[in-house]
């Protein structure tokens, strides 16, 4: 706040001021007093708004000044409000107490959509394990009929599981610190689950896995880490090339402050434009609109869990020869009791 800002809207009242004198040395001449009254009044005067302009610049600058640096600072402005004292003048107080009253406007309304984003939430999360029930039954009554139309409902109805786990995933990925467990895991157990888990969709597809190095224990959750590598998976199998054999080759390295998880596959690749995005939200990219329909989540969810879980998730990839996504795993005793 500075002081010609504030004289300058101050303007009105000194306009208002300087008419008010002039009418008193009007009637002070009229009245005949002498120029040494006139003198001394005048002075008093001018020491009064001085004084008065003063100190109320000194009161509101003090105030106005904190205001604007604490917000400044701040990361969640809508706080403001806890971090500064009430001021002792009227325009002050009159901020002081709108800044209150939207402060508490804004805590209702926010405690509102979060109690109904949590039942949604819940409701989505019931309805997952809902629909698994009839979804599972489905799959047992088509393992019944070994015939082609058979294998085409398990198909289907595998891809209709694998979208459902989207769903549940991302429903808890917001708020994962309430559903993860930190603990040492195998990343060599964790790769076995979840190639059990999809041998039958690699099967269908004539594909492989190739291993090596895999006798490594990190800090992760293991169901957590389980679905990120079967969405790795259900892209390579997504995105193969006809007529080569599809091969994802999955590795590990250990260094002294970290342990990188390689997933690698030689698929039809992702275009070099499209690498920057392809963890973000609902981004489908080239693939996506020519090769398969997708919805562009399952990477943005690996990424949103990677970061809850304190990991970090990369891509490399060339065209038309092959897709890399590492996470790397820190190694520190943070988690460990």
């Amino acid at each position: 706040m500075r002081f010609r800002d504030y004289v300058r809207d101050r303007l009105w009242f000194y306009c208002i001021a300087a008419l008010s004198f002039g009418l008193i040395l009007l009637f002070l001449s009229a009245y005949r007093v002498s120029s040494q009254l006139a003198a001394f009044i005048t002075g008093i005067f001018f020491i009064f708004i001085l004084s008065e302009e003063l100190l109320g610049f000194m009161r509101k600058r003090k105030f106005y000044s904190d205001l604007l640096h604490k917000l400044d600072g701040m990361d969640k402005k809508y706080l403001i409000h806890e971090m500064i004292t009430k001021p002792d003048f009227l325009e002050g107080k009159i901020t002081y107490e709108a800044m209150y009253e939207a402060y508490k406007s804004m805590c209702e309304n926010v405690a509102g959509y979060k109690r109904s984003s949590a039942d949604f939430r819940e409701f989505i999360e019931l309805w997952v394990h809902e629909v698994k029930l009839p979804v599972a039954s489905l799959q047992l009554m088509a393992h019944n009929h070994s015939d082609k139309l058979g294998e085409k409902f398990l198909e289907q109805l595998r891809r209709i599981d694998g979208y459902t786990d989207q769903v549940l995933y991302y429903a808890r990925s917001e708020n994962a610190e309430k559903d993860y467990i930190i603990k040492e895991v195998s990343i060599k157990r964790i790769v076995a689950n979840t190639a059990l888990k999809k041998r039958e969709d690699i099967q269908i597809a004539d594909a492989s896995i190739e291993t090596e190095g895999l006798d490594v224990n990190v800090m992760t959750d293991g169901k957590w880490l389980e679905f990120m590598l079967g969405q790795f998976i259900a892209n390579s199998l997504k995105y193969v090339v006809e007529g080569r054999d599809t091969v994802m080759r999955i590795t590990a390295e250990e260094f002294p402050d970290r342990v990188l998880l390689h997933f690698r596959d030689n698929g039809i690749g992702i275009p070099e434009k499209d690498l920057p995005r392809v963890f973000d939200k609902s981004f489908t990219g080239e693939n996506g609109r020519l090769y398969a329909k997708s919805t562009g989540m399952g990477l943005y969810i690996v990424k949103s869990l990677c970061e809850r879980l304190g990991h970090s998730v990369s891509v490399a990839s060339q065209q038309g020869s092959y897709t890399e996504f590492t996470i790397a795993f820190a190694k520190n005793d943070f988690y460990k009791m």
